[in-house]
């Protein structure tokens, strides 16, 4: 299948032109193509990577693959390879530049082919712009250490025991099925080895200021969340206490008062989180946007505004939309589909959202997609659009 675009342009009564476009990456094939993420450099070209293989962890073939679209070019280059632990799954990978103009590439991967065993890894490039691949000058794994660990992880156990059978979200079957897991994981809750393997990334960090890079964690082990910090490109990190509140693969967004937002996948319905210690400590907030257990990815414009892309289904990821907040989060009073695919008509995928603000103002998401009225196979889609773009189209609500 050949790479389409579809481009819609409307004017709004405000005058501003509302722009949409949509692309794929790598056309559909059968292999897995997931988990995407992407960046602009500063001459304004995309680079954007994604793992691609048979599988998931049990696949030892997996790599991670990029590719480029150069500022002035009408469609992406040939995938190459980003990285490669050889014999071993690499999966999760996410992308970043620094105020410094390096480029970071974070992903991980397991040592067994279970989750317990993730390992992340992190390099690091200066010399990223042109054609082909980055040339890496720097790589190291993330060896994370979680603040009170120790004492940390025996008590999100019993927290989580007593969320689970207190929770009014969650079946009889659902709890039953919960806690039988706990159960069975309870020893590795007290385990030093388990509380520091089994870490994945998934969005990229943010900047606290020139110098305080904070990246997202998370722990399909212990299903929660927490935080990595440096403040000296890499060289050494500090870590906070894992977050008692379930929810995995965080996005953050930080409001003007310096308090910290973090959106995290579950299910029944996306959790959300504060922090005004710099990340260190977290408190849940309440929610009630849909999730049907898939990842999310959050962002602020220019504007102020605040946009949110999830699976807002109780079950599947055919539908992504995209939430709009005008007071950074409080409430979110319009939605719009980026898309609504139809289950009935195969096997249909848009998720694993990533979402950046290129120079020019734009919005640009990639996501992973699959539709196989179009096409067989799994590909990455890239699509770009303006905020006019999100106002102009129906108000589906809330």
């Amino acid at each position: 299948m050949a790479l389409t675009a579809l481009v819609s342009i409307v004017l709004l009564i405000s005058g501003e032109p509302s722009h949409y476009v949509s692309e794929l990456i790598v056309p559909p094939e059968d292999f897995h193509n997931h988990s995407s993420s992407i960046v602009e450099t500063a001459e304004g070209d995309l680079l954007a990577c994604w793992f691609h293989g048979k599988g998931e962890r049990k696949d030892d073939t997996l790599v991670i693959r990029g590719a480029r679209k150069n500022k002035g070019e009408s469609k992406w280059s040939d995938p190459f390879a980003m990285a490669d632990n050889q014999n071993l799954p690499d999966q999760n990978c996410t992308l970043f530049i620094d105020p410094d103009k390096r480029l970071w590439l974070f992903w991980t991967s397991s040592l067994d082919n279970e989750t317990r065993s993730f390992f992340p890894m992190y390099r690091t490039s200066t010399d990223y712009e042109g054609d082909g691949p980055p040339v890496w000058d720097w790589q190291d794994a993330l060896f994370v250490r979680p603040k009170e660990g120790e004492t940390a992880f025996p008590k999100l156990l019993e927290s989580r025991l007593s969320m689970v059978q207190e929770s009014d979200l969650l079946t009889d079957d659902q709890k039953t099925d919960y806690l039988q897991e706990f159960e069975e994981r309870r020893d590795m809750y007290s385990d030093k080895l388990f509380q520091r393997i089994g870490w994945l990334p998934r969005q990229p960090p943010i900047m606290l200021s020139d110098k305080r890079m904070m990246l997202g964690l998370y722990s399909d082990t212990f299903d929660c969340t927490l935080f990595a910090f440096t403040e000296d490109a890499g060289e050494t990190w500090e870590f906070s206490r894992p977050l008692e509140s379930f929810g995995i693969q965080p996005s953050i967004v930080q409001k003007k008062n310096g308090v910290l937002v973090a959106y995290m996948r579950a299910s029944p319905v996306t959790r959300c989180a504060e922090s005004t210690d710099g990340g260190l400590t977290w408190t849940e907030v309440p929610l009630d946007i849909l999730n049907s257990g898939s990842s999310v990815a959050v962002l602020g414009l220019k504007s102020g505004n605040w946009i949110l892309a999830v699976n807002d289904v109780p079950k599947g990821r055919h539908q992504l939309s995209l939430y709009l907040s005008e007071d950074e989060g409080e409430t979110w009073t319009r939605k719009r589909y980026l898309e609504k695919l139809d289950p009935e008509k195969g096997r249909v995928t848009a998720s694993y959202p990533t979402l950046i603000l290129t120079a020019d103002g734009l919005i640009h998401a990639t996501y992973t997609y699959v539709n196989e009225a179009e096409a067989q196979g799994k590909t990455i889609k890239h699509a770009w659009f303006n905020e006019a773009w999100l106002l102009s189209g129906p108000d589906q609500g809330q």
